[in-house]
């Protein structure tokens, strides 16, 4: 297809762009603009106007082109939501999993139309509830799971054969699929026909998030220990969703977000390559999760460069043949660090212009914030309102009747080349190092963020950057808020539950898996079944974890500042 690039007649605007500044140069004179430098959230400058001058020499066909054609920069599907909208997947997860399981139903009730998991702090560390080190957070910011009775009780009732799963999950991941699989084998399911996505991504853990358990390398292990047995048995499943989220929720900016975590997917693919799978039969079972921020223009450019450059990489870097390889599927979810616990009924708005940033820049599941999540666990009418948002965009703003229509924008196209460029150089500065690993080791993105973290609070406490209701428009008017409080009793009885459930199993056939399960994890055999095994006997979360503890070691932050 014909260059859509004409360096005559972009001289010829740019010249024209400098004859209408100067001819107005008195106009903004007596009308100063508001600001002397605009900027995103991410602190990138932003011109007072775009034209085709602003974009690189560009190729239709070869940079832009249609939605489910290479590069993708318009949509991995030909018909995006105008076949099918995106699933609608709220986040959810407090107290037991009896508890979850009734606020499940109420979601797909109101029309939810995919699962995601929320856990506990100690399920998230991989300790059970009766373990010292949870006492006090059992239940609070997710659901406890212990065992493959909290499993069934959490799913019970719930067509798991026929609506997908998330579950956001790290150090254990491994342990909390080998439960949901075995969960879905007792209900008569065959694995082969399971549908979802396990988050499984230790590697922004050590970068931003912090919840650890073992080391780098061995973490690697149990990650392609994963995608090696799900390719093989489970070929529907998602086995990681390569996370950007709490990239952005540490401090990141746009472009750190964007190439921190596909420098985090190049180091997986590279892991499971090297442990013999082919790439085309891996590869199109990867997600991604990012965060929408605040700043709209520069969140759909984000998503629209992402997926043009993980196309690229997989296409030329790891010579994937499958166009399913080249395609980046991705989870999106408001962003957290957004909202405010000052006029939080302003959280609403955010939520809305982050989840239309989303879909306008082609997410293929997403999940919108509740106004009460930065105070507590969302009530249900919270989490109902921050369904109905998506419903509301999906359904009556006329934004899913047509495909990228932010696509030919000035503004929009230049800022995609512009995000793609710059993570492109961060990318390649972490090869230099050595690879994702490495960089770790040597504290660069971790200090990376931190900086920018910083750099952003330094603009809001000096008012640079106005947060609505925090350092402008603030009001002494208290806004009463019902807040969802977990009741103390809840702790009480999860540790009743798996205490009891130790006492009625067959504890020598415990050891002997775990034993067994040991074994693996000192040598080379992939853990997947002998961790299915454990837990369908009944071992308990932390007896698993404990294990991998003894073999592999305990993971410090080293806490570099």
């Amino acid at each position: 297809m014909a260059l859509t690039y004409n360096r005559k007649l972009f001289d010829e605007i740019e010249r024209g762009r400098e004859k209408w500044e100067g001819e107005l140069e008195e106009a903004f004179a007596i009308r100063p603009e508001r600001l002397e430098r605009f900027s995103t959230v991410s602190d990138r400058e932003i011109k007072r106007i775009y034209t085709p001058a602003d974009q690189r020499e560009q190729d239709f066909s070869r940079d832009i082109g249609f939605p489910g054609q290479f590069p993708f920069t318009r949509g991995v599907q030909p018909s995006m939501y105008r076949g099918r909208l995106w699933t609608m997947r709220m986040f959810a997860g407090l107290g037991t999993a009896r508890v979850t399981n009734r606020r499940f139903h109420h979601l797909v009730d109101a029309g939810q139309t995919g699962l995601s998991v929320a856990f506990d702090m100690p399920t998230l560390m991989g300790y059970d509830s009766d373990s010292p080190r949870a006492r006090g957070e059992v239940g609070k910011c997710g659901v406890a799971i212990d065992t493959l009775k909290d499993m069934e009780d959490l799913f019970e009732g719930l067509p798991i054969d026929r609506i997908t799963t998330s579950m956001t999950i790290n150090p254990p991941a491994s342990v909390i699929w080998a439960m949901y699989i075995a969960m879905a084998e007792k209900r008569g399911i065959d694995r082969a026909v399971l549908g979802g996505t396990i988050q499984n991504d230790m590697l922004k853990e050590f970068i931003a998030q912090k919840t650890f358990m073992c080391p780098p390398e061995p973490s690697l292990r149990l990650i392609t220990d994963t995608v090696e047995f799900g390719t093989q048995e489970v070929p529907k499943w998602n086995t990681i969703s390569i996370s950007g989220y709490h990239i952005r929720e540490a401090g990141s900016t746009a472009v750190q977000e964007l190439a921190f975590t596909l420098a985090d997917g190049i180091t997986y693919t590279q892991a499971a390559i090297e442990r013999g799978l082919n790439v085309d039969e891996f590869a199109p079972r990867f997600s991604f999760f990012f965060n929408s921020h605040l700043d709209f223009f520069e969140e759909v450019a984000k998503f629209r460069a992402a997926r043009r450059l993980w196309a690229k990489i997989m296409k030329e870097r790891f010579q994937a043949k499958s166009p399913r390889s080249w395609w980046m599927r991705f989870h999106t979810q408001t962003a957290g660090c957004s909202l405010t616990a000052q006029q939080p009924y302003n959280n609403i708005v955010r939520t809305a212009l982050e989840a239309l940033a989303a879909v306008l820049g082609g997410t293929q599941s997403l999940h919108t914030n509740s106004l009460d999540e930065v105070l507590a666990i969302p009530t249900e009418e919270a989490a109902t309102i921050a369904l109905r948002t998506q419903q509301i965009i999906a359904e009556e703003s006329g934004v899913a009747n047509t495909i990228d229509p932010l696509g030919g924008s000035y503004f929009v196209e230049t800022l995609t080349d512009r995000l793609e460029e710059e993570a492109m150089e961060i990318i390649e500065k972490i090869d230099a190092m050595g690879g994702m690993l490495a960089a770790i080791e040597r504290h660069y993105p971790q200090m990376e963020i931190a900086d920018a973290a910083y750099h952003y609070q330094r603009q809001v406490e000096g008012s640079e950057r106005v947060v609505v209701g925090v350092n402008k428009y603030k009001t002494e008017e208290d806004i009463p808020v019902e807040l969802l409080e977990i009741d103390e009793e809840l702790e009480r009885e999860q540790v009743r539950k798996t205490n009891l459930l130790k006492e009625g199993r067959d504890d020598k056939r415990v050891r002997d898996c775990l034993e067994r399960l040991g074994n693996a994890c000192s040598g080379k055999e992939n853990v997947m079944e002998y961790l299915i095994d454990a837990v369908r006997e009944y071992a308990t979360l932390q007896e698993v974890c404990d294990v991998f503890r003894a073999v592999f070691g305990v993971y410090r932050d080293p806490g570099i500042f």
